[in-house]
């Protein structure tokens, strides 16, 4: 499978499990269910890891890499965009975090030397704004999260979404590197998690209320995180890293971009509801957009 699919299933892999987050999400809180989310992952890759024997290809220098892509990435960039949402709400946030495939691609140009011209641009630039169309005009006034009303904190949300997305372009950048070594992707996606996982369980024993759970912990609502663990965070970021050893990082980036057009279809199937005509609109830019890429060689 070509690097450009790696991605797209891995975005495909993020809209199924966002859509199972959501019961358990708001069980939780967000800060609550992320942190047990990151347990099952790392658990999960590490049994991998020792079963496949993948430790063995990790390095000191390529640790602290990793490492650090996890920090800035996972655990600053999501808080980034949890608070982001708490004061925007779901959909201005997710606009403003979806420029961070335009980060990407900036950084890697100045930093990794690679260009985009021709169709690959034209498509690049028809599937990043389709994504943003798709989330700003998706939804009818009747379905507005009534954290869009407030306008108190639209600065510093705006501040807070921009971050998110330039922490994850970071972390995407840090790793290309890393991933055109021998480094087996599910090692390397085993240490990510497990470094922001141990910040947010600072963050939960050191006694920040934001850690704090809503509702206790039940099986139900474990097996939902655990199966979102499996698919956004082991698979998914596997993918995204396997993307990434044989890929250009920008294109990686905005291929798996995708992951808010590719939920409309899900959402639709699950509540009955037509998409608003803005959700159509971006999906078909975003597909002549991923389809241009595609087509490029």
């Amino acid at each position: 499978m070509s690097y450009e699919y790696l991605a797209l299933a891995a975005a495909a892999c993020w809209a199924i499990g966002s859509l199972l987050s959501a019961q358990a999400s708001t069980h939780l809180g967000a800060f609550s269910f992320t942190r047990w989310r990151m347990l099952c992952a790392a658990v999960m890759l590490w049994l991998i890891v020792f079963i496949t024997g993948g430790w063995h290809s990790l390095a000191l220098a390529s640790s602290t890499v990793l490492v650090l892509s996890g920090v800035i990435g996972i655990f600053i960039g999501d808080t980034a965009l949890f608070a982001a949402m708490n004061r925007l709400g779901p959909r201005r946030a997710g606009v403003l975090f979806a420029t961070h495939a335009s980060f990407s691609v900036i950084l890697a140009y100045f930093f990794l030397g690679e260009t985009q011209w021709g169709w690959t641009l034209i498509g690049s630039s028809l599937l990043i704004s389709g994504v943003m169309i798709a989330i700003l005009f998706g939804k009818r006034k009747t379905e507005l999260h009534a954290w869009e009303t407030n306008q108190t904190q639209l600065r510093s949300g705006i501040a807070l979404g921009l971050l998110a997305a330039l922490c994850q372009a970071i972390s995407t950048l840090m790793l290309k590197p890393v991933m055109t070594t021998n480094i087996d992707p599910v090692a390397a996606s085993a240490v990510r998690m497990t470094s922001a996982f141990v910040l947010h369980q600072l963050i939960f024993m050191l006694g920040f209320k934001v850690a704090k759970a809503y509702r206790p912990l039940t099986a139900k609502v474990f097996m939902l995180v655990l199966v979102n663990a499996a698919l956004s965070m082991v698979l998914g970021m596997t993918l995204i890293l396997q993307a990434l050893k044989y890929g250009d990082a920008g294109i990686v980036a905005i291929l798996s971009s995708v992951s808010p057009v590719m939920i409309l279809p899900l959402l639709w199937l699950v509540y009955k509801r037509s998409p608003a005509v803005g959700a159509w609109l971006g999906a078909l830019l975003t597909l002549l957009g991923t389809i241009l890429i595609l087509l490029k060689d």
